[in-house]
């Protein structure tokens, strides 16, 4: 740990002149075409042409990184959608037959066996993957869902509702319902559902477009479903569909009684008759919500200081991005929903997008994306482009386990003893139930594909069975069917990034190990982290667990030990 930097370099060039930019696609195409030309005699041949190739890959990766985020930042700037559309539609459809013609040349070369099998194992496991799942007649198709998915922002971007004559994002707006005016949480809960339901028809077309955009892709490739094909994808090599159905009657089993207990408990805080859906998160009378920070600076300075706490090397990595102007974090209109730390494969410093408004919420987000970004920061000295493009499922241990890491030093947001007391037994209760809402997303995610010509009406009555399923019943919806019947809308992830949830619920388990494994021994566990993280892509799933001292298991009795570990901590506070 204390021989750790963040003062971390941009990559150099070799093979691109330096003042290179990405415009169009003939200014890249020479490249492409040079290294699928470039004779290869020796194993140092191929080795320098994969350097090559990643340097290749880092620079447009950041190009099109960058046209995201500016995006994201400003759904309201015409200009910045068309220039993402632009490397959708005009660049990326390009680049791919090229790209799938040099992962047929590496699989190919006699001397790819001369490589360090162990250092590039899960690589060129991944090139393989890669070489079965292309078809050039999914090119124009990608393109298309690429430009769509981003649609899902440009709608939710708009969401607005007036509260006491003043305009919030829904994002801003959610702050009050944990209010301990009832009337207020009521106001704010049924003025978010009247607008989020007046998207509700746009989003329902938009998802089924893409569902069955999703569909033909997978039928292309030679697939029976989007799921089976997407699983290969993501490159699923760990575990199966199966594992994941085994994962939702775990979480039926083992956390929704918990989640019920949670909201009986609830309940008999807030003294009510009937648990309403705005009740959830409020506070009784003459208690205040928790407020952690008021503004984005003061959120990233405090960040700052609670990651010095738990190690230098942490704070320095949030301190950096600061200094570089990597961080937009407060909520306002015309930005989208959500939250990511995106990282930036050449330069290497990534940067956090987040919507916050000054609640408990926002400062996990923070520390959240935090630790995506520390999972950046580790893995940027690595050789190849491809070696950091780590699974999510231990990119989100590297996340969530930040969140639980960082609670031993929230006093720097609390100093009211009570409310730092407050602050972490909401960070658990939402450890625990966390997982209903990944199993519920999860498991509709895998109906919506195996039927993939469903109508509207079937995805809403299969919507609100799968929801009731994880649901305690405790918390009465009357007179809000409509909008609980439409609730999936809510999660971006269907919409952009599609079957990544999962990995939430299994990096859940693994946080809760890690931070399990750093109250019996803080530094042994730290070090673990920061192995595991610097590993990048080089190690399987199983090895990465096992390098950060926890097991890749998401099994019904591994499930109830690490939820009855978190129960035992409730309890305790």
């Amino acid at each position: 740990m204390k021989h750790l930097s963040a003062d971390i370099q941009k990559l150099p060039r070799h093979f691109l002149p330096e003042d290179f930019h990405v415009t169009t696609w003939e200014t890249l195409q020479p490249y492409y075409e040079a290294l699928q030309q470039r004779p290869i005699t020796h194993v140092k041949d191929l080795e320098q042409w994969l350097k090559d190739i990643s340097e290749l890959e880092a620079v447009i990766s950041e190009d099109a990184a960058w046209r995201q985020i500016r995006m994201t930042c400003d759904t309201t700037d015409k200009s910045l959608e068309e220039a993402f559309a632009y490397f959708c539609m005009e660049i990326q459809p390009k680049l791919q037959p090229y790209a799938d013609a040099l992962n047929k040349k590496l699989l190919e070369s006699p001397f790819t066996k001369e490589l360090d099998q162990e250092l590039y194992h899960t690589y060129l496991r991944s090139v393989r993957k890669q070489v079965k799942l292309f078809r050039e007649e999914n090119i124009p198709l990608q393109a298309e869902l690429s430009v769509m998915a981003q649609q899902y922002g440009m709608v939710a971007g708009k969401m607005t509702i007036s509260i006491n004559g003043n305009e919030y994002t829904l994002q801003q707006a959610a702050k009050f319902l944990e209010s301990s005016d009832r009337n207020l949480r009521e106001e704010v809960f049924s003025k978010t559902a009247a607008r989020r339901l007046q998207d509700r028809d746009t989003l329902d077309k938009l998802y089924t477009d893409l569902v069955l955009k999703r569909d033909q892709v997978a039928r292309n490739a030679g697939f029976a479903n989007y799921r089976d094909y997407k699983f290969e994808e993501l490159g699923r090599f760990d575990y199966t569909k199966e594992d994941c159905f085994q994962f939702h009657d775990a979480v039926k089993a083992h956390i929704v009684p918990l989640l019920q207990q949670l909201l009986e408990k609830q309940q008999q805080k807030l003294q009510l008759d009937t648990l309403r859906p705005w009740d959830t998160d409020a506070e009784p009378v003459g208690v205040e919500p928790l407020s952690p920070f008021h503004s984005g600076e003061e959120l990233v300075t405090k960040a700052i200081a609670t990651f010095d706490e738990l190690g230098p090397f942490f704070g320095n990595c949030l301190r950096v991005m600061k200094q570089m102007g990597r961080l937009d974090l407060e909520s306002r209109k015309g930005k989208a929903p959500g939250g990511y730390n995106c990282p930036l494969a050449e330069t290497g410093v990534p940067f956090i997008f987040m919507n916050a408004a000054g609640q408990m919420k926002d400062l996990i987000t923070m520390v959240h994306e935090g630790g995506h970004a520390v999972h950046s920061f580790l893995s940027h000295d690595l050789a190849l482009s491809a070696f950091k493009e780590y699974p999510m499922e231990i990119a989100e241990v590297a996340s969530m386990s930040m969140e639980l890491f960082t609670m031993d030093h929230w006093h720097i947001f609390f100093d009211d003893a009570d409310q730092l007391r407050r602050a972490r037994l909401q960070q658990l209760e939402r450890a625990i139930n966390i997982f209903p809402w990944i199993a519920t997303i999860d498991k509709f995610q895998h109906w919506v594909y195996e039927h993939p010509q469903h109508t509207v009406e079937e995805r809403t009555a299969k919507w609100n069975e799968i929801m009731s399923e994880f649901s305690p019943a405790i918390v009465d919806w009357k007179g809000f069917e409509a909008y609980r019947s439409s609730f999936w809308q809510k999660q971006l992830h269907l919409f952009e990034v599609p079957f990544y949830y999962i990995e939430y619920g299994i990096a859940q388990l693994g946080a809760i190990a890690m931070w399990k494994q750093y109250k019996e021994n803080k530094q042994q566990a730290l070090d673990n982290y920061v192995a595991a993280l610097s590993a990048g892509a080089t190690k399987t799933l199983p090895a990465l667990y096992k390098t950060a001292g926890i097991r890749f298991d998401f099994s019904p009795a591994y499930v109830k030990e690490l939820a009855d570990f978190v129960k035992e901590q409730i309890d305790l506070l």
